[in-house]
């Protein structure tokens, strides 16, 4: 078989196994395996595929009919200009987020040389988008509550040559951090689902992805409230946080920033018209 057939019939096994985005899966499955992008898959449909692909094929088809997100089948992941290695450690990075990072670092450029951190960094996203793309000097820090996902940080870090420029700490948030106004910057798409919510997300998040990463408490705001009191005392004057938050969220998360003092607060909406960033300055 070519190419073309084994990526119809795949998509076909998966479309009968209830697997919406079966075609996209399993392009991103076959892209992995001829070291491509998805874009540049067409110029090899017509190609045979060798024995040992198919083998390969099969048995990430398996995984994927069985729910496990592409992301954590292909081991990877494209965040802005950076890819990732992406398992089941860690929340698997989303578009929606590479926006958050975008609003960071355009406060950082009137900022020389900012401390940011990074609370809840998974993969380390965030903060490896943040650190590749700012051209000058800073100290970037990520932190989670889960030793795997720093564990993950790390790896990511070193095999995109920037674990000299990110120190990733295993901690409860920012819980661990006692100087009083280190950061110029907190970021942080921390856990935002509800804890009812969490138990109907579909099922490759919820038996897939880190149950850490995802529920925020009764109403999804458990660690907005934390995060800005820790603010209070680890911001430096004149410091901003920066947060994804959840849909129709806005309107508690910027009453959260009001109640503990801070201004210039912003909640902006995503490219589908849903809140989706937080961000505020500490005077």
């Amino acid at each position: 078989m070519n190419w073309r057939e084994i990526i119809e019939r795949s998509a076909g096994f998966l479309a009968s196994k209830g697997i919406d985005d079966g075609v996209a899966a399993t392009e991103f499955l076959a892209a992995r395996l001829l070291r491509c992008s998805r874009g540049l898959l067409a110029a090899h449909l017509a190609e045979e595929t060798p024995e040992r692909f198919v083998d390969a094929m099969r048995r990430g088809i398996m995984r994927l009919a069985a729910g496990e997100p592409v992301q954590y089948v292909i081991g990877e992941w494209d965040f802005r200009r950076l890819t990732l290695k992406c398992d089941k450690r860690a929340l698997i990075p989303r578009p929606e987020t590479e926006e958050l990072v975008t609003r960071v670092l355009a406060w950082l450029a009137k900022r020389p040389d900012p401390v940011v951190v990074d609370a809840g960094t998974g993969t380390g996203a965030i903060i490896l988008s943040i650190a590749s793309e700012f051209a000058a000097p800073g100290v970037f820090v990520g932190t989670d509550v889960s030793e795997d996902a720093i564990a993950l940080a790390r790896e990511n870090a070193a095999r995109l040559a920037l674990d000299k420029r990110v120190e990733f700490v295993a901690m409860d948030g920012l819980d661990d951090f006692d100087e009083p106004a280190m950061f110029d910057a907190i970021v942080s798409n921390p856990p935002y689902i509800s804890s009812a919510e969490c138990k109907t997300l579909e099922k490759r998040v919820r038996d897939y992805e880190p149950a850490l990463a995802l529920d925020g408490g009764p109403e999804g705001l458990d660690f907005y409230d934390r995060y800005l009191a820790d603010a209070l005392n680890l911001l430096k004057p004149g410091g901003a946080v920066f947060f994804e938050i959840g849909e129709g969220q806005g309107a508690a998360v910027g009453d959260l920033m009001r109640t503990y003092g801070f201004s210039e607060i912003k909640i902006e909406k995503d490219y589908a018209g849903h809140d989706r960033y937080a961000s505020a300055e500490l005077a």
